[in-house]
């Protein structure tokens, strides 16, 4: 049996919406990049106090634009919640997923609202920039967690337990808290580059471990050291799932992700000796995206099971019986 029609669009559609907020995630980096923040002021959700600006600036365009792509994600995802409701029964993952992402799409409005009304934009360096530049981290990457795990369970994916998982669950634990503490020091590293250039090597050097610095420019120093330390824990512990757990996609999925982690390494030095030009910070930023969806269906597999071949069907068969009552 094949998969009906409209399982198969809602899984394209949840993939492609995960894919899209990715795009989006990086033309917000390019925002913060090119201090194009306070393109509309301090207006939200108004630029400029005005619906749409006349005669802006090229800041102006690019806030907006952003303003524009992060309204689209809203409602995609806005949509992706209730096509979840309606094609899957009460208490199956596919809607639990789509709900938190739901959710963290909206605090990540709001935290976004936040920086634009609080003037955390531009040029400002304050503790509460770095802060909220933080917490938007974090819930970025958990609704990017939440949106790969609605379109991998939409397309047959198990329900994970942590039950019986023994050793294992707190070593992919530990990796998960890893990569966040890396996101969290990679995006105030981002910061300070941005609002504390360098001219070159040695002097963005000698600024790392000045005692008069900013406060973002000497973090900069923890970044690398970071991403060694849980850079070579994922790679461990990809190699150590490889050994514990059968499967082609777990084999796959660990693979990609130390592949992954491997090039984040390279791009991070290649970012560090350019001084962190605009387009090596986005490159910089989908890796270490790329990363964490990667870890996420390492996640998902080694505490759920490889998707069997043909369990799309048993799936769709089972909902279809259901709603068919």
């Amino acid at each position: 049996m094949e998969i009906p029609e409209k399982y198969s669009s809602f899984i394209k559609f949840a993939w492609a919406v995960l894919g899209f907020n990715i795009l989006v995630i990086l033309w917000g980096a390019y925002v913060r990049a090119t201090g194009s923040g306070a393109g509309c002021g301090s207006h939200w959700p108004l630029c400029n106090g005005e619906i749409l600006p006349r005669e802006p600036q090229v800041e102006t365009l690019i806030e907006f634009s952003h303003r524009l792509s992060s309204g689209l994600a809203f409602i995609l995802v806005f949509i992706l919640l209730l096509l979840s409701r309606r094609l899957f029964s009460k208490g199956d993952p596919v809607r639990l997923g789509a709900t938190l992402s739901f959710v963290f799409i909206i605090t990540e409005a709001l935290i976004g609202a936040g920086l634009v009304l609080f003037n955390w934009v531009a040029q400002n360096a304050s503790l509460g920039r770095a802060i909220s530049i933080v917490a938007h981290l974090i819930n970025t990457f958990i609704l990017l967690g939440c949106l790969t795990l609605t379109a991998w369970w939409a397309s047959g994916g198990k329900r994970m337990y942590l039950a019986g998982k023994g050793l294992l669950r707190w070593l992919i634990l530990i990796g998960l808290i890893g990569m966040i503490i890396l996101g969290m020091s990679g995006a105030l590293t981002a910061l300070g580059d941005t609002l504390f250039p360098a001219d070159n090597l040695r002097q963005a050097i000698q600024q790392d471990f000045s005692s008069t610095a900013h406060f973002l420019v000497r973090l900069r120093i923890l970044h690398p050291m970071i991403a060694v330390i849980v850079s070579s824990y994922l790679i461990v512990l990809s190699g150590y799932i490889r050994l514990k757990i059968r499967g082609e996609q777990i084999k796959s999925w660990s693979r990609w992700l130390t592949a992954l982690v491997i090039m984040q390494l390279g791009a991070g030095v290649v970012n560090v000796a350019l001084l962190a030009p605009v387009w090596m910070q986005l490159i910089h930023l989908l890796l270490a995206d790329a990363i964490w969806i990667a870890l996420i269906l390492v996640t998902a597999v080694a505490l759920g099971g490889e998707l069997e071949p043909g369990a799309q069907n048993i799936v769709f068969q089972s909902q279809e019986v259901q709603q068919t009552k």
